[in-house]
C-alpha cells in the first residue's frame, strides 16, 4: 500500500482527490492539509511514501514545501499538481527534487499512475512542458531587475519601489526600462505579463 499525504487548499477539490485516490486498491491517503506550512509537520507525523502537493497553497507555496520535505524526509517523494503549466514553475520544481509534475486538467487516473511511479523512484514530467522548460532558457533578468519587476507586478509605482529597496526613483526607472528592453516588451505591464508567464517572478 502506497501511503499518501495530500495538500490542497480548496476543500471540494481536496475531498474529490482523496476519494479518487482512495478508490485505487494500492493507494491510501493517510493525511490531508490545506496550507503549505502544515505539510512538513504532518509528513513527519505520518511518514507518507508520496506527498501530492498543490502548487498554489497559502502561507508556503507547494514547491517551497516540497523542498523542505525533501530536506527533512528524503524518503518521501513529492508530486506537484498545478494549473500553472509554466516552464519557470517546472524548473523550480525540478530544482527541489520533485518526482512528478501534473497539470490539474489531467485525467484522475493519470495522477494515480504518477503517484505509483514516484513511489517506485521514477520521475514523471509532462513531455511537452519539460521541452518548453529547457528550450525557453533561464530568465535574462538580474536578481535586482526581477525584484523590481515583482514589486511592479504587485501594483507598486516607481516611488514606492524606490522606498522599499532604498534606491532613487531614477535608478528604479532605469531598471524598469532595462527590463522592458530585455524582454522585448511593449511597456512595463507587458514585461510583467511576459515574466509571469515564463515563471520568472516566482
Amino acid at each position: 500500500m502506497i501511503r499518501i499525504l495530500l495538500a490542497e487548499d480548496v476543500s471540494m477539490v481536496r475531498g474529490a482527490l482523496v476519494a479518487l485516490l482512495n478508490l485505487e486498491p494500492d493507494l491510501e491517503v493517510v493525511a490531508e492539509v490545506d496550507r503549505g506550512d502544515a505539510i512538513l509537520s504532518a509528513a513527519l507525523a505520518v511518514r507518507p511514501d508520496v506527498a501530492v502537493i498543490d502548487y498554489d497553497l497559502p502561507h508556503t507555496d507547494g514547491i517551497t514545501a516540497a523542498g523542505q520535505l525533501h530536506e527533512r524526509l528524503p524518503g518521501c517523494r513529492t508530486v506537484i499538481i498545478t494549473s500553472l503549466g509554466k516552464p519557470g514553475t517546472l524548473r523550480r520544481a525540478l530544482a527541489q527534487q520533485v518526482a512528478g509534475f501534473v497539470l490539474k486538467d489531467s485525467p484522475a487516473s493519470y495522477l494515480a499512475e504518477v503517484v505509483r511511479k514516484a513511489a517506485a523512484g521514477e520521475r514523471v514530467i509532462d513531455q511537452q512542458l519539460a521541452f518548453s522548460a529547457f528550450s525557453d532558457g533561464e530568465s535574462p533578468l538580474t536578481g535586482r531587475e526581477t525584484e523590481i519587476l515583482r514589486l511592479a507586478s504587485q501594483g507598486a509605482d516607481a516611488t514606492e519601489i524606490a522606498e522599499a529597496l532604498h534606491l532613487s526613483v531614477g535608478t528604479v526607472r532605469n531598471y524598469l526600462t532595462s527590463v522592458v528592453t530585455k524582454l522585448n516588451a511593449r511597456n512595463r505591464v507587458d514585461a510583467v505579463r511576459i515574466a509571469a508567464e515564463s515563471g520568472w517572478l516566482m
